[in-house]
C-alpha cells in the first residue's frame, strides 16, 4: 500500500467490465491491480497482499469459487467480494460457503460496489502493513524508506527502492518483467523496452556486489526472483 491507497485486486476476464472497475475503484483512491483469468487471479492472490479482492465467478481456467477454496486453503483470509450473474439464493449460499464474505450480483451499481469494497477493507488485515520488510540479511525499512545489508547501508534512488520492494512482497516467487512494468511504472508490457533489466541490474550491482551470496536471480525468458540460500 503506497500512503493510504490500499489494494485491491480485480479478478475479471470481460475487459469492459475489467476496466470499468479498475477506473472507478482508482478513482475512489485505491491501488487496483487487474487480473483476466483464473490462474492469474489465483496466483496474484497467493502472492500479494489485498486489502480486498472482487471475483468474478465465471471465470476461464479457474473460476471463482475454486479460486477462493484454493486461498482459503492457503490460510489467505483476504476478504473476497464474489461478483456474478448468478443470483439465486442456492448460488449466493455456495459462494459464501466456499470463502467468499460478499456477493453482488450483476449488474450492479457501482456505488452499491464501491460500499461494499469499502466495508471490506475495514475489516481486512491487510490494511496494517508491516513497516520492515526482510530477506536475508536484506533489510528494507519501508518507513524511512532505507535499505541496509549485513548491517551495511545501501543508497537507492526512489525508483530502485519502489523496484526491490516488490520483489522482496514477492519473494521466493518468479515476478514477470510485465509485473514489475505495471507495479512499479503503472505501465502495460511494452516488449521493445528495457527499463526493467535496466534498473533490476543497477539494485542488483548495489545489493549483491561484493556480498558472501546473491539475493536477485534472473529467470531467463521470464523475470526476477528474490530469495536466500536455505
Amino acid at each position: 500500500m503506497a500512503g493510504s491507497r490500499r489494494r485491491v485486486l480485480v479478478i475479471e476476464d470481460d475487459p469492459e467490465t475489467g476496466a470499468q472497475l479498475v477506473e472507478f475503484l482508482a478513482a475512489n483512491g485505491y491501488q487496483v491491480d487487474l487480473a483476466v483469468n483464473g490462474n492469474e487471479g489465483l496466483s496474484r492472490g497467493l502472492t500479494s497482499e489485498y486489502a480486498v479482492m472482487t471475483i468474478d465467478r465465471m471465470l476461464p481456467g479457474i473460476d471463482g469459487i475454486a479460486i477462493i477454496r484454493r486461498l482459503r486453503e492457503s490460510s489467505i483470509t483476504t476478504p473476497a467480494l464474489i461478483i456474478s450473474a448468478l443470483g439465486e439464493v442456492d448460488d449466493r449460499v455456495r459462494g459464501l460457503r466456499a470463502g467468499g464474505d460478499d456477493y453482488l450480483v450483476k449488474p450492479f451499481a457501482f456505488a452499491e460496489l464501491l460500499a461494499r469494497v469499502e466495508a471490506l477493507a475495514r475489516r481486512s488485515a491487510t490494511v496494517v502493513k508491516e513497516t520492515v520488510l526482510r530477506v536475508g540479511d536484506l533489510k528494507l525499512d519501508l518507513m524511512s524508506r532505507t535499505v541496509t545489508r549485513g548491517g551495511r547501508d545501501i543508497d537507492l534512488l526512489p525508483r530502485e527502492f519502489q523496484v526491490l520492494e516488490y520483489l522482496v512482497r514477492n519473494e521466493g516467487h518468479v515476478v514477470p518483467r510485465a509485473m514489475l512494468l505495471q507495479h512499479v511504472w503503472d505501465l502495460h508490457f511494452d516488449p521493445t523496452t528495457n527499463i526493467i533489466d535496466v534498473y533490476v541490474g543497477r539494485v542488483r550491482r548495489k545489493i549483491d556486489s561484493q556480498q558472501a551470496y546473491p539475493l536477485i536471480h534472473t529467470v531467463r525468458g521470464v523475470g526476477f526472483c528474490i530469495r536466500a540460500p536455505d
